[in-house]
């Protein structure tokens, strides 16, 4: 098969197994290394974490509006993590785990808050909500990443975002 032959990595979650295509030429996504960081609430060390994982997806050559999509997305579980999760205490730590590779990122952002049930929010397009100030970070999650997953306990959200740069223009941009 031109490329490498196709191989299938098993991707185990909670109460599910998932089979994900991988090139034969490239690490199956299960045995690739996490970025593990932890801090305590504080929402400029927030911006420093979103920022290193940022500069990561323009390593691996994501296209701007990847990166912007990530950027949004990242920015909103960062601040709902330290904000609403920790109450600002900076006791109370936030951990994240992030793994980013050419073909896509993921993140996942652990707070130490009691968490929520995201389907009990209310619906920020609903014509009652369009004038609140809040509500509506979780709606910009979903609309720009590929996949949101909360932990059952919903103080734990996980991001993934596939590149979706063109794979010649990517080993173009490497020189």
């Amino acid at each position: 098969m031109p490329g490498g032959a196709t191989e299938f990595a098993v991707l185990y979650t909670r109460r599910r197994m998932k089979r994900v295509r991988t090139k034969s030429n490239l690490q199956p996504v299960n045995e690739l290394p996490w970025t593990a960081i932890e801090f305590g609430s504080c929402l400029d060390r927030a911006r420093h974490v979103e920022d290193e994982i940022l500069k990561r997806c323009e390593e691996c050559h994501f296209p701007e509006h990847d990166v912007f999509a990530i950027k949004l997305a990242l920015e909103e579980a960062l601040v709902n993590a330290v904000k609403h999760g920790n109450k600002l205490d900076p006791c109370k730590h936030v951990k994240v785990l992030y793994r980013i590779t050419k073909q896509r990122a993921d993140v996942a952002v652990e707070d130490e808050g009691p968490g929520f049930n995201p389907a009990n929010l209310p619906d920020p397009t609903a014509e009652e909500n369009l004038e609140a100030t809040h509500g509506r970070g979780i709606l910009l999650m979903r609309a720009y990443m590929n996949n949101v997953v909360f932990s059952p306990s919903g103080n734990k959200v996980t991001l993934t975002k596939f590149n979706e740069a063109d794979p010649e223009e990517a080993k173009s941009a490497m020189g």
